[in-house]
């Protein structure tokens, strides 16, 4: 039963902590940082060739975007650079940090 009342508190701490960080817009700050920093690390590209590949494999007329997206997603997250992680949870640490009152 902790187990499960454990959860529940995260979850209660990562919507409230969400949420925070929609309301100062702090949210839409790390996803632009998020955007520049994949894009400078050629993750962009790795993952538009990735997705060209399995359209290419699997053909045109027989994928769905859904089933595209769900193909080439565990790839995605993997070629995330440990160090664009590393930052952006820094961010949102330093954030939260200055956030007194969650």
């Amino acid at each position: 039963m902790a187990d499960q009342e454990r959860r529940i508190k995260d979850a209660q701490m990562r919507a409230t902590i969400n949420q925070k960080l929609v309301e100062t817009g702090e949210r839409e700050r790390l996803k632009e940082v998020l955007r520049t920093k994949l894009i400078e690390c050629g993750w962009r590209d790795q993952l538009k060739a990735h997705c060209k590949d399995v359209v290419k494999q699997k053909g045109l007329e027989h994928i769905t975007v859904d089933e595209l997206v769900a193909e080439i997603t565990p790839k995605g997250r993997a070629l995330v650079p440990d160090s664009v992680k590393k930052e952006l949870l820094q961010r949102i640490r330093h954030f939260l940090a200055q956030q007194s009152n969650i």
